[in-house]
């Protein structure tokens, strides 16, 4: 598959990024948006980071190790992000707490909603990143990214499902992706009480496969019908890809090193699905979804950075959809990383707030 930066590209014109300067940084990358450079350059992002030192037929235990320390370090990379932000006006937020499938235990939801606006009211179920592994959805980059999209006049809930490694536990597929089921079901059994109307799911990377997978494990469980729309952004989904030497994804060669780099992902990969049991299960890994397994899906939005490794595989899934006759809207983010039209709420505001609303009028627009 061509990049989808490289369209018109011919003789003595040099190919984006890596594909053209294999040892470009991101720092020298012409398309990169220089205060997203100047953010990153403060943690020494601005160019590759160090090599992951596992790989993904470590002991689970090295395996567990690394990632727990890994979210340690972007834990406080996410919150150093927005250090400063003003709090957000008119959006109060609670806590409530719902029962696992199995019963054995409760997971948290915050639930975000603008003050003194009357119901019911779209709802954007926020599943956050950290490719189904790592991180909070109480770190502060996602309680403010909640809160500007509920100050649109949204109900804003983020789902905080137990990851595959960290601080939560080491809980493998399919525990996280079960906790963002039970708890949308009980949502969506709730709407009168939470006052709201429609159910629109939303995430960054990991949150991505989340939101997708959602919809296949929804389909699956006869219960599709509680999903109005989806929008994910900067998916992460190809689970076999990682490890081709001849992926069709240019992104990953022309973007590699570009805040994440292309070896994280087989690692992180088998820490949530071990051993690969379910690389072809479409709840696991949705770019394996069949034709018929798409046709018939809810609304989708599909939004990718330009200069991200994962940019292609969301590419594709977004003409996949399109394909397959779904109502599906492709968005590129240009200038941007992974994740950083999520991410960089200070650095770049404006790239930031035309995020809020775009998902904030796509929720609107299924009311």
């Amino acid at each position: 598959m061509t990049s989808g930066t490289d369209i018109g590209i011919g003789a003595g014109v040099v190919a984006p990024g890596r594909l053209g300067t294999p040892g470009m940084a991101l720092r020298d990358d012409p398309r990169a948006d220089p205060r997203m450079v100047a953010a990153l350059a403060a943690f020494g992002l601005d160019q590759p980071p160090e090599p992951v030192p596992v790989t993904a037929d470590a002991p689970i235990g090295d395996l567990h190790a690394w990632a727990a320390e890994t979210e340690v370090g972007f834990e406080a990379l996410f919150a150093a992000l927005v250090d400063g932000a003003a709090p957000v006006p008119g959006v109060t937020s609670e806590t409530i707490t719902v029962p696992s499938r199995d019963g054995t235990h409760q997971v948290p939801l915050y639930v975000h909603r603008p003050e003194r606006v009357t119901g019911p009211l779209p709802c954007v179920y926020h599943i956050h990143g950290g490719g189904m592994v790592l991180i909070e959805a109480a770190n502060p980059c996602y309680q403010l990214w909640r809160s500007e999209l509920a100050a649109t006049g949204l109900v804003v809930i983020g789902v905080e499902f137990r990851n595959a490694a960290g601080k939560l536990g080491n809980h493998p597929y399919p525990t996280g992706l079960h906790d963002c089921a039970d708890a949308l079901r009980w949502v969506a059994a709730n709407k009168a009480q939470l006052g709201v109307s429609t159910v629109t799911l939303s995430g960054e990377s990991g949150g991505g496969n989340l939101c997708l997978s959602l919809t296949h494990l929804a389909r699956r469980e006869g219960w599709l019908d509680v999903i109005d729309g989806v929008y994910a952004q900067c998916p992460y989904i190809a689970g076999r890809e990682w490890v081709r030497a001849d992926s069709p994804l240019a992104s990953l060669v022309e973007n590699d090193g570009y805040f994440i780099s292309r070896d994280i992902f087989p690692v992180m990969t088998e820490v949530y699905d071990p051993g690969g049991a379910n690389v072809a299960d479409p709840t696991c890994w949705p770019a394996e979804a069949s034709d018929a397994d798409l046709a018939g899906m809810p609304p989708h939005v599909i939004s990718v950075n330009e200069l991200d490794p994962l940019r292609d595989e969301g590419l594709t899934y977004y003409r996949r959809l399109r394909d397959a006759g779904v109502s599906a809207v492709g968005r590129i983010v240009p200038g941007t990383c992974h994740g950083g039209d999520v991410f960089f709420a200070l650095a770049m505001p404006d790239v930031h707030a035309a995020s809020i609303r775009d998902v904030s009028g796509f929720a609107r627009s299924l009311a």
